[in-house]
């Protein structure tokens, strides 16, 4: 049966958040602060509009670049966030989900043996559409005391003459750190002078904690036509069963995109389209509800970790801290396998996402503050245990 299996699939691997996922649900008593969803139920005016869209039988086909009305919603929110105008008849393609943007606008830009750089820790697919596509994956491995922010000297590093595209995720799952307009532009310049393409993935850009709007690398001069922008409804409206994402990008790239799009997905479900648009008509209000929610829960999160001696910058962006147990002197995979099965806590190991996150581990804050409350407890409790195995040995005590 081996002989069935394209190589290509042979060389993907399975999730490793998934994984980890499905351990916890072994126990009847875990805590889970490992899946990156909104703890938030989809808002009741965007579940109505979906409602009346099926009574009144708008179930039929869309145009395969997505309704209109939709396309013509996202460029107005683009344009009042960004500050960048893109055509909605031409150049916005409705995706399923942000998943199928990323795969959708790597399949339609690399040749074989094309490099593209991303940033570790990196969200888990990355490495897989590359590979899917046919790219060659280069690494960059972002550093803590950059708070894993890109710099311009890593960047540098990391071009080669077979270097197509740069892949960016700001801000980041799963360390929440963001790039401000600063940081942008001193990556931009080595950008336009190696020719690159960035595909840019923004789907937490409603969830920053900064004082000011999120910053866009689409809203530089020079970026805008060398660059896709990716965002969706998941994260930001609490729509991630709902598969409903977008792309925007010049039309020259957008045309040869929406072939491929035609030829896998045909147009995103009808009904999603219709909430979609209730969404970004009127959804800024649910936006600002969850984001203090969020940010509450991140601070709560920073401080208690601090407290527990546990190294953790302060992310702001999206919904997950990133702190550091390399003191333990144990892998990050081994320290969230025994935290679950001391604790029935379970924590993604930062490893998942990559080399540059051993020695750290990944939690969301997606979760109320109820369990949140309870699980820093089992985490204090899970500590303490191995700072005292420092003077036994540590199955001793976690078998007490």
């Amino acid at each position: 049966m081996r002989d069935f299996i394209s190589e290509r699939a042979l060389n993907i691997q399975e999730s490793g958040i998934r994984r980890f996922f499905e351990l916890a649900n072994t126990y009847d008593d875990i805590i889970s602060l490992g899946v990156g969803e909104p703890d938030f139920p989809t808002p009741w005016h965007v579940r109505d509009e979906a409602i009346y869209a099926i009574q009144k039988g708008k179930t039929f086909y869309t145009s395969n670049a997505g309704l209109m009305e939709l396309r013509e919603a996202i460029a107005d929110e683009v344009k009042l966030k960004t500050q960048t105008s893109y055509n909605p008849k031409t150049e916005i393609i409705v995706t399923c989900g942000g998943s199928e943007a990323i795969d959708l606008a790597l399949r339609s830009t690399i040749n074989p043996g094309d490099e593209v750089i991303y940033c570790m820790p990196a969200y888990v697919t990355y490495v897989s559409c590359i590979k899917l596509a046919d790219g060659i994956p280069v690494e960059i491995h972002l550093k803590e005391e950059n708070q894993f922010r890109l710099t311009a000297d890593q960047l540098r590093a990391a071009i080669t003459p077979k270097s197509k595209i740069l892949m960016l995720n700001y801000p980041n799952n799963p360390t929440g750190a963001i790039m401000e307009k600063e940081d942008l532009e001193a990556i931009a310049d080595l950008i336009i002078e190696h020719d690159l393409l960035v595909i840019t993935d923004e789907i937490y850009s409603e969830l920053t904690y900064l004082d000011k709007p999120h910053d866009s690398v689409i809203s530089l001069p020079g970026m805008r036509e060398r660059t896709i922008y990716m965002n969706g409804f998941s994260k930001a409206y609490a729509m991630t069963g709902w598969r409903l994402g977008y792309l925007c990008a010049p039309d020259y790239l957008t045309k040869h995109m929406a072939k491929v799009h035609q030829a896998t997905i045909m147009a995103v479900s009808t009904i999603s389209q219709f909430a979609g648009i209730e969404a970004l008509r009127n959804g800024q209000a649910d936006i600002n509800q969850m984001r203090e929610s969020y940010n509450q829960r991140r601070r709560y999160l920073v401080l208690s970790l601090r407290e527990m001696g546990l190294p953790c910058f302060e992310p702001l962006g999206a919904f997950y801290v990133f702190p550091n147990i390399s003191q333990f002197g144990m892998t990050s995979e081994e320290f969230a396998m025994k935290l679950i099965e001391d604790q029935h806590l379970a924590v993604i190991p930062g490893s998942v996402f990559g080399d540059s996150g051993e020695g750290f581990v990944r939690i969301s804050y997606a979760y109320s503050m109820n369990q949140l409350r309870v699980a820093m407890a089992r985490l204090a409790e899970f500590i303490e245990k191995l700072r005292t195995s420092e003077t036994q040995p540590l199955q001793t005590l976690l078998n007490k």
